[in-house]
């Protein structure tokens, strides 16, 4: 998406050598004030009235240049508007002066973070689910935070300061707006896909609970779409909190007890079965015993019940032969 924001090239001038300056004209207007009252006492009128209207001159500039001054710490930026007009951004860290009738607007490009509050949504195949976010964002663009969407008003009354907004008022008019995007970006996501599969035997289809890596990439792509009007950059977007419903989570619970439950037993069974192999082909590899079809029927139903039974076997001890 194009851009508007470029870097301000206007006159900076270095603060401490501006600050020197002002002070040493500061200090020359009040004692050439001073000194044109003395001298209109001491009736030398032509002068003194002279001196004094130009000391309160230079002192009416001194004190609009005081205006000029400006400190950036790392990853913060000033936007600068010449009455109204956009003139640039200027992000150089330290200590500086611009021409005071320039607006400056104060903006952090420091990483933000957002824990979203999980939020119900109904999944692909209608189920409500609790699904929460973190995500960590930060600002790219100045010019589309300040003048793309409305941040300025948005800001809250007690933020505001004279010549429109307050840094915090500012960024926390932009919080609400990622947070308002990102729960929108969460809905429509979350809306694509199943909680979980409802097919145990389908497994192809990617779901919220195992999608992972794949889920969180998607939800990136769609708050940078969303975000990219607010010139937001988003660093980490991730699903945090994931659960059924209050009002279906103890069914959905019983019917995964149950899928574990047929998942167990058919585990069991198939190891039974290759346990009963086991058995019979070494009785009858090692000539151990004689069994013909009905004896060995017999023999599966015994092994297999001691096998898959949940209680464990009572031994009977045949004392007698085989056919009894």
């Amino acid at each position: 998406m194009e851009t508007m924001e470029r870097k301000f090239e206007g006159t900076v001038v270095n603060g401490f050598l501006m600050l020197f300056l002002n002070l040493g004209l500061t200090v020359l207007s009040i004692y050439g004030v001073i000194y044109g009252i003395v001298l209109l006492d001491n009736n030398v009128e032509s002068f003194g009235l002279t001196l004094l209207l130009g000391s309160l001159a230079l002192l009416v500039t001194t004190i609009v240049l005081w205006c000029g001054f400006l400190m950036l710490e790392p990853n913060e930026a000033r936007v600068l508007t010449w009455f109204g007009k956009y003139a640039g951004t200027f992000t150089e860290t330290g200590y500086y002066w611009v021409n005071p009738f320039y607006g400056k607007k104060k903006l952090s490009l420091r990483a933000r973070n957002l824990d979203a509050e999980p939020i119900k949504v109904n999944d692909k195949v209608g189920n409500p689910v609790m699904i929460g976010l973190v995500l960590v964002w930060k600002l790219k663009d100045t010019y589309k935070a300040l003048f793309e969407i409305d941040s300025q008003t948005m800001a809250p009354a007690s933020q505001q300061e004279i010549g429109g907004a307050s840094l915090k008022g500012i960024m926390q008019a932009l919080e609400n707006f990622v947070k308002v995007q990102s729960d929108a970006a969460l809905r429509q996501v979350a809306g694509q896909y199943a909680y979980d599969d409802t097919d145990e035997k389908s497994n192809k289809e990617l779901t919220l609970r195992d999608g992972g890596d794949e889920i969180n990439q998607q939800l990136e792509q769609k708050l940078d779409e969303r975000l990219a009007l607010a010139g937001i950059e988003v660093v980490e977007a991730r699903i945090n909190y994931l659960a059924y419903a209050p009002e279906i989570a103890a069914v959905m619970l019983r019917r995964q007890q149950a899928s574990a439950i047929i998942t167990a037993r058919e585990k069991i069974v198939e190891g039974a079965v290759s346990m009963v192999k086991m058995a019979l082909d070494k009785l009858s590899s090692e000539n151990i015993v004689e069994l013909d079809d009905d004896k060995k029927a017999a023999m599966v139903s015994n092994l297999l019940v001691v096998l898959c039974g949940d209680d464990s076997a009572q031994p009977v001890v045949n004392t007698g032969t085989l056919n009894h």
